[in-house]
């Protein structure tokens, strides 16, 4: 429910609410009571969702988890039981093992119901009192102090120095100044929407006091319109679930095929007889033919990739979302924390006598300032800087060992900005001598573009302001050049206005300094007697510089088929700025901002994402329709952001990734990947690892289906002989072969390191199916049957290619199984390649492939000597020579491999 006082607009329409000024003794405690049961709490309520029953429960009812519950059944009425069992138990821990990693699931309505302060000031009856968050009506009277959370909507109605951030709402990369008169930025119609008399809920105060009416409340202010939009996002399946649900239709109609298509034929050879061996053979083959170990081989080489990505500084909420990272085609992302560091650093300085370089980072005060010619001197930065420290509220705090801080700032900044700069020239910022004592303060307001300070050092006044470099030099009749205040002459103001094009050009923002004696006898300081007669001391141009890393991982996407889309709320141009340094925007780009993005169809909007391009000033509707027309051009997107503003977008993208240093709760609980360092050249290393799980998923693919391949290669072979050969691989059998031997070999596969080639090529195409049609041939045709060859030339070895007596039936089966595990084992160092050579690539590049071969091995060993494992799975010890003959089949099987591949090489 919407609930506005009489009088005030609709903010839908981003206009300014009004509401009548409640007066300085604020709403009486009755007159509260009563508009809070008309307008209700101001919480935001929260739509249904799925339960936590209903969300466990999907791990257990997806296509291959049917498939599996299907096989488990066949088992039982096939008369065997413990295969149904396993096949039970498989199906129940891998579902709780997924359920177990996504369990910190949807809850952005939660993240921003806690970030909603709890407590509020207000003015009630005269009294200013604190009251719960929830209990804030239209009409009160709320009083901002620094550090202040705003819990509310409100009309500023006084203040001083007030200043906001609201960078989780509108990706502004600058606290705002705030005073009761709306001013409008002087930026151009694109900044129509930001009102600088109000003051919205989710932001907080930076510095300053101030005082505001409230006119919205719970589901009606801002935060709570973007809450709704973030809520009524319904999540879309990933590319991989879509995959899993293909390649469950394919095995499914593999196998009941295959099972079907022997039935009939062994019911009809049989003459109608024998229905029930017939139906337990047809059983054999589906179960043969379902890779129940292909599940859980997925999850748990998804869960590996997530540790691995936790170490590179991302952290993966949702396992499905590793390999969509993979086929991303589009990265959108925020500017503030992601590309940039969100440090203002100062760049340039001029003045008269020179142009200064600084270098250093970050806030910490270490760093060279390099004059382009010779002033030994520096009188004139000196004056410029000292300007900088006084027209200044902010703070420089130095490094925290308990709490791991490095250098930080409190308060604006761009004011820290300056701080820094003065410290980086030697000037003690902190000293009396140098401060002096402030008389008073002129704010900063949009209308002036400036702000002044006046000082009483050693018995003088002194003016200290900072603003506009246009509105400063207006005012100023004087230049500091050599130290000393000399006439501002036109060529003077020409050079001004040629290095202010210049420096804004390059995209850093420009500050103009400058000082003025004050009388001792003026008694009224106000803009008007204060702001003129200035001397103009110099240019102080900053930037948000880069995080290091982000040019090159740009470059990466460039060459992988990435197309990156940078989308902000801050300037146009400080946007185009950086995205032309990071080379995200090449020369023939351009930037659309959020007025001009109101204006076009999705048409036009899909005709200007098809081109390099930068959004700025875009408002939280705005992002999320990118992201939808990018969709609809059949695009997987990524999205970053760090805001509220962010998170319908993180919500609605195929991939959403939030900051874990500076993002909310609320961007953090949307997205499905937390980036622990802020850094996007870490979007690009995940993408790498994206890429690289789907390569190893379809390695061991291959590897689960040619075992699947090997284990029907025997009930082919009994069936063929009408009876005379009985099984040579028994159903418990093949089970230790899909769970025991099996498993460990294929997740190895998945922590294969990536190709070098990983990043050049474009992502994957959609539409190509992982079991496609090259991956069954060879996983089949290939490496199956050479596998299950390699398993009935043990059991013929044995039993001298006759029916084995009933004596001697287990340990022929025996060495059917040892003959099969052999061909794993040779077939999985075969699969780390596609076509390269094994022996062309660090052949011990992964440890984990022979680490599990040593496992494979002990699981073959504790099936036939335990006797309780022999037991359950019929098996039984052999004789070493049977072990020597079985072992040649591993290097038959790469020698072999090695050929086909060198062939496949020749011919390309």
């Amino acid at each position: 429910m919407l609930c506005f006082m009489p009088g005030a607009l609709d903010m839908a329409a981003d206009v300014e609410a009004t509401i009548p000024d409640p007066g300085p003794s604020g709403l009486s405690a009755a007159e509260a009571r009563q508009r809070l049961e008309r307008c209700g709490p101001n919480t935001i309520a929260r739509q249904g969702k799925s339960s936590l029953l209903v969300a466990f429960a999907a791990n257990f009812t997806h296509l291959m988890a049917v498939l599996l519950w299907v096989s488990g059944v066949l088992a039982f009425l096939a008369g065997m039981p413990e295969l149904g069992v396993a096949v039970f138990l498989v199906n129940i821990i891998n579902g709780g093992f997924s359920f177990f990693q996504e369990y910190k699931a949807e809850k952005a309505t939660e993240a921003l119901l806690r970030l909603l302060p709890q407590k509020a000031h207000v003015v009630r009856d005269g009294i200013e009192v604190i009251v719960p968050a929830e209990e804030l009506v239209p009409g009160d009277l709320m009083i901002l102090n620094d550090g202040d959370h705003i819990s509310a909507d409100a009309r500023v109605t006084g203040s001083f120095s007030l200043s906001v951030d609201e960078s989780t709402l509108t990706g502004e990369s600058r606290p705002i100044r705030k005073s009761p008169s709306e001013n409008r930025p002087e930026h151009g119609p694109e900044e129509s929407h930001r009102e600088s008399n109000l003051v919205f809920a989710g932001t907080n105060v930076v510095s300053g006091r101030g005082q505001a009416v409230v006119f919205a409340t719970g589901a009606s202010t801002r935060f709570g319109k973007i809450a709704e939009l973030t809520q009524s996002i319904v999540d879309e399946p990933s590319p991989l679930q879509e995959e899993m649900k293909r390649v469950t239709r394919t095995v499914s109609i593999l196998a009941v095929g295959i099972g079907a298509f022997f039935f009939v034929l062994s019911s009809v050879l049989g003459g109608g007889h024998h229905l029930e061996a017939s139906f337990i053979f047809a059983m054999g083959m589906v179960v043969a033919f379902v890779p129940e170990g292909m599940l859980p081989t997925v999850t748990l080489s998804l869960a590996l990739c997530v540790q691995t990505m936790a170490a590179r500084n991302a952290l993966v909420k949702k396992l499905s979302a590793v390999e969509t990272l993979g086929c991303t085609t589009v990265i959108c992302s925020d500017k503030t924390g992601t590309i940039t560091q969100n440090k203002m650093t100062v760049l340039k300085v001029w003045t008269a006598d020179a142009e200064y370089s600084i270098s250093g980072t970050d806030y910490s005060p270490e760093g060279s300032i390099d004059a382009d010619c010779q002033d030994p001197d520096r009188t004139s930065l000196t004056r410029a800087l000292v300007a900088a420290c006084h027209c200044n509220n902010a703070r420089l705090l130095p490094p925290h060992k308990e709490t791991d801080r490095d250098w930080s700032i409190e308060g604006d900044p761009t004011e820290g900005a300056l701080i820094v700069l003065a410290r980086k020239a030697g000037i003690s910022v902190d000293s009396p001598d140098v401060l002096g004592h402030r008389i008073c303060e002129l704010a900063f307001d949009s209308h002036r573009q400036r702000m002044s300070t006046v000082y009483d050092i050693r018995g003088k006044r002194v003016l200290y302001l900072k603003g506009a470099p246009t509105r400063v030099l207006d005012r100023s009749t004087k230049i500091c050049l050599n130290g000393e205040s000399v006439p501002l002459n036109a060529g003077w103001r020409e050079k001004i206005l040629e290095a202010n094009d210049r420096l804004a050009g390059q995209g850093l923002r420009v500050l103009a300094l400058a000082e003025r004696q004050v009388p001792g006898d003026l008694e009224h300081l106000s803009p008007g007697t204060l702001e003129h007669d200035l001397t103009f001391c110099g240019l102080a141009a900053m930037l948000d510089p880069p995080h290091e890393g982000v040019l090159e991982a740009v470059r990466q996407c460039h060459s992988a088929g990435i197309k990156v889309v940078m989308i902000t709320g801050d300037y146009g141009l400080t946007a185009e700025s950086i995205a032309r340094r990071v080379e995200i925007l090449p020369e023939s780009g351009k930037v659309v901002t959020g007025a001009e993005l109101d204006a076009m169809d999705d048409r036009e909007l899909a005709e200007v994402l098809a081109e390099p391009v930068v959004f700025a000033r875009v408002l939280p509707e705005q992002k999320l329709r990118i992201v939808s027309v990018l969709q609809t051009l059949d695009h997987i997107v990524a999205v970053t952001g760090d805001g509220v503003n962010d998170a319908p977008a993180l919500r609605k993208s195929d991939i959403g990734i939030a900051m874990g240093i500076a993002g909310t709760d609320v961007a953090k609980e949307a997205a499905d990947i937390i980036l622990l360092d802020d850094n996007f050249a870490s979007i690009v290393t995940a993408v790498e690892l994206g890429r690289s799980v789907y390569a190893n998923i379809r390695r061991f693919a291959t590897y689960v289906f040619t075992s699947n391949m090997a284990e029907a290669v025997p009930f082919v072979v009994s069936f063929l002989s009408r009876g005379a050969i009985p099984l040579p691989l028994t159903v418990m059998q093949v089970l230790a072969v899909d769970l025991g031997t099996d498993m460990l070999p294929a997740l190895a596969l998945g922590a294969e390191p990536a190709e070098p080639d990983v990043m050049s090529n474009p992502p994957r195409d959609k539409s190509r199916p992982l079991l496609d049609r090259m991956l069954l041939c060879k996983a089949l045709l290939w490496y199956g049957v050479i596998e299950g060859l390699a398993g009935m030339l043990c059991f013929f070895h044995f039993t001298g290619f006759a029916a084995p007596a009933a004596a001697s039936y287990q340990t022929a089966t025996t060495m059917t199984f040892l003959g099969i595990v052999m061909g794993q084992i040779g077939a999985v160092l075969c699969c780390r390649t596609v076509r390269s050579s094994i022996f062309s690539r660090r052949f011990f590049a992964n440890p984990l492939v022979f680490a599990a071969i040593g496992a494979e091995i002990l699981v073959l060993l504790a099936v036939m000597y335990l006797p309780p494992l022999a037991r359950v799975f019929g098996t039984t010890p052999i004789a070493p020579e049977m072990w020597l003959f079985a072992l040649i089949f591993v290097p038959a099987m790469i020698v072999l491999d090695e050929l086909r591949k060198l062939i496949a090489r020749s011919m390309r």
